[in-house]
């Protein structure tokens, strides 16, 4: 039962990270496509109005799911972060990169500087999440066998399933941030903004469910075991809930209901995302059971244990900051109108 529960939890902070940091890569997407720097600055500026004081602390969803993973199930750990060392580089420079260009670009000047760490944000806010898309599309596909570096170092993650997974993580953080600004820009009174981003959010929507269509495609030629479980096992309940949250969700856009859309949307990523790992249960690798990869019930019951007096401060505290937020930014940018 300790392993199962972990895995749970698991799974609940790589949802809070897909999520909110998802949404805030796609904000670097949406940054990236503004246009130029007089008809760009409008939607720049909400960008970085809606990611600015959160930006950081979406990132502590990744710290734990790797810190949960790392005690949780230490030999998948090690087995991952040996054969997929160099996407999960790449996602590291890209954070760090992403996260230091953001930070330069308002404290700079002049234009020239402005423009180059804006580049380098935009441009790192795609590259990471397709890098981590290809981590996802490397375990999914039975890539990563178990033990330290067995994988191939290059196959293991640019392979057909690894590419599309990539892509359509790019596609998923472009789609949940466009219908979050949506609503930061109509509770800010700019409703053109909000016009301009409902058509990014329906456009974005389309290229993921086309996306999707192509992934399950690509997963019956290239991973079988899992399309099959997607298709007609355990995942397929929640790939239906996905594709109908997510056809809602478009209805939704196209009737201009902000808040009901991010419901909607974020279920439609869930299902998805709930789908792989109840697809993939028990198998975590190929040949590797949760129950045979799990640590001790000791150390499972301490780290839960830990987890639980943590999240009581941690859960409320993120939820206050928030709606901090949410609040000041409504109430700053329609002072500044």
């Amino acid at each position: 039962m300790l392993p199962e529960i972990m895995l749970v939890v698991l799974w609940i902070g790589l949802s809070a990270y897909v999520l909110f940091g998802g949404a805030d890569f796609g904000g670097g997407v949406w940054d990236l496509l503004a246009g130029g720097s007089e008809r760009g600055r409008p939607q720049r500026s909400l960008v970085e109005h809606s990611i600015g004081p959160v930006w950081e602390t979406n990132h502590v969803w990744l710290i734990f799911v790797i810190v949960v993973t790392w005690t949780g199930v230490p030999s998948v750990f090690a087995a991952i972060a040996s054969t997929l060392y160099i996407p999960l580089t790449l996602v590291a420079l890209g954070i760090i990169a992403r996260g230091a260009a953001f930070a330069f670009r308002k404290a700079s000047t002049e234009l020239w500087q402005q423009r180059l760490f804006g580049a380098t944000f935009a441009f790192s806010s795609v590259v990471t999440p397709f890098f981590l898309g290809t981590v996802a599309g490397a375990i999914a596909s039975g890539r990563v066998p178990p033990g330290v570096a067995e994988g191939d170092l290059i196959t293991s993650w640019l392979n057909p399933t690894s590419l599309i997974c990539g892509s359509l993580a790019v596609g998923v953080a472009a789609y949940l941030a466009a219908v979050f600004l949506t609503r930061d820009a109509e509770r800010g009174g700019e409703p053109e903004l909000a016009e301009a981003f409902r058509k990014r959010a329906l456009i974005a929507g389309a290229v993921v469910g086309v996306l999707s269509a192509v992934g399950l495609l690509v997963l019956h030629a290239d991973a079988g075991p899992l399309f099959d479980e997607l298709t007609t096992g355990r995942g397929l309940p929640l790939l239906i809930v996905s594709i109908v949250a997510g056809l809602a969700s478009l209805v939704l856009l196209w009737r201009r209901a902000y808040v009901a859309v991010r419901v909607t949307a974020a279920l439609a990523v869930v299902g998805l995302l709930w789908g792989w790992g109840l697809g993939q249960y028990p198998h975590l690798l190929p040949g590797v059971d949760v129950d045979e990869a799990a640590a001790t019930d000791a150390v499972l019951a301490a780290s839960l244990g830990a987890l639980a007096v943590g999240a009581l401060l941690l859960l409320p505290s993120l939820w206050w900051l928030y709606a901090t937020f949410q609040r000041g930014e409504a109430t700053e940018r329609s002072t500044n109108h």
